[in-house]
């Protein structure tokens, strides 16, 4: 299973970019949809630049930021950026793909990031992982969410927002 989870991992960008591609195609986006759908993914890009301004990938974990209330707030700001392009796209099968793009290439990087976790830092993970919130608190760091490639996350909202939006406008 871990193998598994590791795969999925390995792929998740390219088959993002797959999952993408669908969703122009599929999508029916109005202003109103766009509008909606816009706010909601730029509060997840909000959520995912606040934890990647904490977090030092690889190296540590931090109980610091949005990590104090989720252990994998990047994650769960990229479900929200899904159900935003999900309600921009107002497409059903849009949802759908979301949704399970979603559930198993999140699913799988979170299980395959754990065990190499867990495998590089031992009994001090399980321990960081179980303990209560708290310890000291790291300051946000726009450098720090830029070398955490950040920005990639950022351009790709925009270039989806773009798109959505010249589809809108050209009413393909």
């Amino acid at each position: 299973m871990a193998e598994i989870a590791r795969s999925i991992a390995r792929v998740r960008v390219p088959l993002g970019f797959g999952c993408g591609l669908a969703t122009l195609w599929l999508a029916h986006p109005t202003w109103a949809s766009l509008a909606s759908g816009v706010s909601l993914a730029a509060t997840g890009e909000s959520i995912r630049l606040w934890a990647a301004g904490h977090l030092e990938k690889g190296r540590e974990g931090t109980r610091s930021g949005p990590y104090r209330f989720t252990g994998h707030p990047l994650y769960l700001g990229s479900a929200v950026v899904g159900a935003g392009i999900a309600v921009a796209s107002r497409s059903l099968i849009v949802a759908v793909i979301a949704v399970l793009y979603l559930g198993i290439a999140v699913g799988a990087t979170v299980r395959s990031e754990e065990t190499e976790m867990r495998a590089k830092f031992g009994r001090d993970y399980v321990e960081f992982r179980t303990a209560p919130a708290g310890g000291a608190e790291r300051r946000f760091s726009l450098a720090r969410a830029f070398r955490n490639g950040e920005h990639r996350a950022i351009a790709g909202l925009a270039a989806a927002v773009i798109l959505l939006a010249l589809k809108t406008w050209l009413r393909l």
